[in-house]
């Protein structure tokens, strides 16, 4: 959710309705259809009632009052309160099934959303930051939540009570029902005016929540950068200055009710006024009884309540629309092939090795359409238990190797199998059940280290938590912990040096027991001491396992079965180190620099 490309979606309202949009939102519903039925009753029972209290007020005025009938007037007067009490009940009720129902699909659709993120590839990942995609599960949901409790259902007793208080002022009297609605053009230009105000209020609210929230994640994600070169001052003066954005369009927006609600007051009064002075007039004459009067002086004041409801809902409905088409965008995104197949049921991969063959890829086109490779034709083969070290320049394509194997992209050419299978017929997470990953950046969960190195798995024993911890000597750094294990850790495990948090992610491939093992700058951040220590558990845990080594350093592939050298995506050698150094090509060059640096 940075720059302008990022809040562009935010910026974009759609229309007021959108059919194909709201058919699909109701598909929510479906699975509770008995209460929004109930919800709908409760709401039409409702608006029957508005119509008691007025009618009722007509007979007592033309005819138990004129006739002295005290029996009568109680009669009503119990059945007014009645009615009112009755129309307590049914509110209270309606209002907790429509919350209810409004928190159900707000469940129902943040859990599909967030399922869905999972599935996602990597590639979908790489275009949408997280800040926006966070708020496609919030914001975007908590609109869908307010229509849904507030609007869908709601609308439907707004549009009832209005025609059953016109059908009743009509049956009255329709020549008075003729004045009353006389001030009904100019209720309409005003709900217009208000609408197109208020719709560009909301767009402005929506853009500058958006930049608040990318300036928050942005900075305080940067807050020791931020506060290394003093830029605490300037960065409070930004905020500030996006902050009162924020208020200002705010303010803006309840200038707007503050105005909209008012005038409605007015046009009511004035529709009042109407029928005080026609419907008088007409008493006068003994065209029409104080009754009337008085009854359509209540419908008047009740009939214009729901016009204003229908205004507040036709920019909920707006906002609802914009946030539903974001929240399907994201949903009807292609899955990766494979994404959702289940390995439970899938054959063991009795084979460890690993093949490319021809492997062309490209993580973007280029201005003029062309591929931007970052691999070209390349082809080796692993065997079984063999560890094949890989070098090269920063660029050089390593990474993108084990992002192949592991299928978080799929290559343009060539194929990658897996004991002589195509990756592609092999259930993905069968893959990367058999594969264990150790990379340079360790992301680490904020719960205690026991659940970062079994990451929640039930057949994961603390025993054997341990045992991975002492097997590369992460329990001497973890017992000094107050804790220990079960020592909670910060937001991706800041409270960890570096070399702790790379010990960490070695034990948790350990306590997973991989049978392939790709380990991607993995000691580039230790201390020989430390690098010493994981080698000779790395060496214990390689034995009988396929493994791939990425390293930028060479001192740690010497040992390996076989080194490949890349070069601007294609594979330039192979061979072991001592072979690779008689040689004397692009790997004893390379070698030469670092021993040079190293002596320098």
């Amino acid at each position: 959710m940075n720059g302008p490309a990022a809040t562009h979606d935010e910026e974009v309202l759609g229309k007021a309705y959108d059919g194909r949009l709201m058919r699909r939102l109701l598909g929510y519903l479906r699975p509770y259809r008995l209460r929004v039925a109930g919800a709908i009753a409760l709401l039409l029972g409702a608006a029957l009632l508005e119509l008691v209290g007025p009618w009722l007020t007509k007979i007592a005025i033309d005819e138990a009052i004129p006739q002295g009938d005290t029996r009568q007037l109680l009669v009503l007067a119990s059945a007014f309160l009645g009615a009112l009490l009755l129309t307590f009940v049914l509110e209270f009720a309606q209002t907790l099934l429509t919350t209810w129902l409004g928190q159900r699909v707000m469940f129902d659709l943040r859990r599909e959303v967030f399922s869905r993120l999972q599935r996602l590839g990597l590639p979908f990942m790489d275009r949408n930051p997280v800040g926006r995609l966070m708020t496609r599960v919030t914001n975007d949901v908590e609109v869908l939540n307010d229509l849904f409790s507030s609007g869908v259902v709601s609308v439907f007793g707004d549009l009832f009570t209005l025609t059953a208080i016109v059908a009743a002022m009509l049956y009255l009297d329709w020549r008075l029902a003729l004045v009353t609605f006389a001030v009904l053009p100019a209720v309409f230009f005003v709900a217009f005016l208000f609408r197109s105000r208020i719709r560009d209020a909301y767009r402005d609210i929506r853009v500058r929540l958006a930049r608040i929230n990318a300036f928050l994640q942005e900075r305080l994600t940067g807050i020791s950068v931020v506060r290394l070169f003093g830029r605490e001052r300037e960065t409070s003066q930004r905020f500030r200055r996006i902050d009162g954005d924020y208020l200002r369009a705010h303010l803006r927006s309840i200038t707007y009710y503050a105005l909209f609600f008012p005038v409605i007051e007015v046009l009511t009064a004035i529709a009042l006024a109407l029928i005080i002075a026609y419907g008088g007039n007409r008493v006068l004459d003994d065209a029409l009884t104080v009754g009337v009067v008085a009854a359509f002086l209540q419908y008047a004041r009740r009939f214009f309540r729901p016009i204003q409801d229908l205004s507040e809902k036709y920019n909920m409905l707006q906002g609802a629309m914009a946030s539903s088409e974001r929240i399907f965008r994201l949903l009807d995104e292609p899955l990766p092939p494979d994404a959702g197949a289940e390995a439970d049921d899938a054959p063991e991969i009795a084979d460890t090795s690993i093949e490319f063959r021809n492997v062309w890829f490209a993580y973007i086109r280029t201005d003029d359409g062309e591929w931007d490779w970052v691999l070209r034709d390349v082809s080796f083969r692993i065997g079984q238990g063999e560890r094949v070290a890989v070098v090269g320049h920063t660029g050089a394509g390593k990474t993108t190797l084990a992002s192949l194997l592991l299928r978080f992209y799929e290559p343009q050419r060539g194929q990658i199998l897996v004991g002589g299978v195509p990756i592609e017929r092999i259930p993905t997470r069968r893959l990367r059940d058999a594969i264990g990953l150790v990379l340079q950046d360790v992301f680490l969960f904020s719960r205690d280290i026991d659940y970062n190195i079994r990451l929640g798995r039930s057949d994961i024993d603390h025993e054997r938590v341990r045992m991975a911890a002492h097997s590369v000597g992460a329990d001497e750094f973890i017992d000094r912990l107050p804790r220990g294990l079960a020592t909670p850790l910060g937001e991706r495990g800041e409270t960890l040096s570096v070399g702790q948090r790379q010990l960490l992610a070695f034990a948790r491939a350990l306590a997973f027991d991989p049978r392939v093992l790709i380990l991607d700058e993995a000691t580039s951040s230790v201390d020989s001491a430390l690098e010493a220590r994981i080698e000779r558990a790395v060496e214990t845990l390689m034995r009988g396992r396929t493994a791939l080594v990425i390293a930028h350093r060479l001192s740690t592939v010497q040992s390996a079965d076989r080194i490949l050298v890349m070069h601007h995506g294609e594979l330039r050698e192979q061979g072991t180190h001592a072979e690779l150094l008689a040689a004397g090509g692009l790997y004893a060059r390379l070698f030469e620099l670092q021993f040079a640096r190293r002596v320098a």
